[in-house]
């Protein structure tokens, strides 16, 4: 299933990220794909869930007189080896956005030998535990509709492993498209990276080994800079490499990409960069057929990482959260 059959009325909760791995050498299979299936972002009913209880709403009654777009807009529920009880946790989750008239959005973060050891190091250790994850994931969702963004930086990432933990990545990631997409009424965008990390054709072969073609389709620029612009032509370029009748879809990530990427010869660029902004806020009006929506999967706000004096990956960093809204270019 896709974005667009969302029922009338309801409003959108993000909720995750899938990310896509690479395995170089990998043949990829040319049979003649399956034309692309709807997706749950309508553009004439979708609104997205934004969470009351969300560290950027605290921080917002504390600065009443600055701007509060952060708080203002919804952004997306991660999930990973800090969640011990996926079934209980999303479950309870997905009833409180459901209830809410709205559709969940996630991201799915626990995939072995996460981030290859750096900031966000982590995931779950042992492939088994990480399927049996995956299950009660699904099963904490059941059959109400959610949309799930699978293991950002997962696929582009696989260089870093080793031949056999890069087959056991691709075969983990297939185990996790097909056990969330037999849910009912699950759309699971897989993570492809950003515009800047593979050529399209590459990007295509990885998503490939990972299952796109059972999968709704795929993630752009999670926790990253790069502009719409970019990362929408990077997404058109994959998707004409993918082949699959009508286009394969994809969702982008917008929640810092204001301003761009910040152009440095830092080698940790990506890293909390300086003077980035908020970008377009999360939306079904793309104004591209293949581009299902806008959404604030990383959470502004949020750190990279340890560098430039910012806590870990993942806390709340308050001071630059109210710089990237007060770079933003709207209101």
């Amino acid at each position: 299933m896709s974005f667009g059959t969302l029922f009338p009325g309801r409003s959108l909760a993000v909720f995750g990220t899938i990310a896509l791995l690479i395995v170089p050498g990998v043949a990829v299979a040319h049979s003649t794909p399956a034309a692309a299936p709807e997706a749950n972002l309508d553009a004439a009913s979708v609104e997205f869930y934004v969470d009351p209880d969300s560290n950027a709403q605290a921080q917002a009654a504390e600065w009443r007189d600055t701007r509060p777009e952060v708080a203002d807009h919804p952004q997306a529920d991660w999930f990973g080896d800090w969640t011990a009880d996926p079934r209980t946790h999303i479950g309870d989750r997905v009833t409180q956005v459901v209830e809410a008239g709205a559709l969940p959005v996630m991201v799915v973060y626990n995939i072995p030998y996460r981030d290859c050891g750096l900031y966000s190091a982590g995931g779950a250790n042992d492939p088994e535990v990480y399927r049996a994850w995956i299950e009660a994931a699904a099963e904490g969702i059941g059959d109400r509709p959610a949309v799930v963004v699978l293991e950002p930086d997962a696929l582009a990432s696989t260089d870093c492993l080793s031949p056999e933990q890069t087959t056991e990545r691709y075969d983990l990631l297939g185990f996790a498209v097909d056990t969330l997409e037999a849910q009912p009424e699950v759309d699971v965008y897989i993570d492809a990276g950003n515009a800047t990390w593979h050529p399209p054709e590459e990007a295509a072969r990885r998503l490939g080994l990972a299952g796109i073609d059972r999968a709704t389709g795929f993630a752009l620029n999670v926790s990253n800079y790069l502009t719409t612009e970019e990362s929408a032509g990077y997404g058109l370029a994959i998707s004409d490499a993918i082949g699959t009748d009508g286009g394969t879809r994809f969702v982008i990530d917008t929640s810092r990409n204001g301003n761009g990427a910040w152009e440095s010869d830092d080698p940790e660029a990506w890293c909390n960069p300086p003077g980035r902004a908020l970008g377009e806020p999360p939306t079904v009006e793309t104004a591209n057929p293949l581009v299902d929506a806008w959404l604030w999967i990383k959470r502004p706000g949020e750190s990279d990482g340890e560098c430039r004096g910012a806590p870990a990956a993942g806390v709340w960093y308050p001071e630059y959260a109210l710089k990237l809204a007060r770079n933003a270019a709207w209101d």
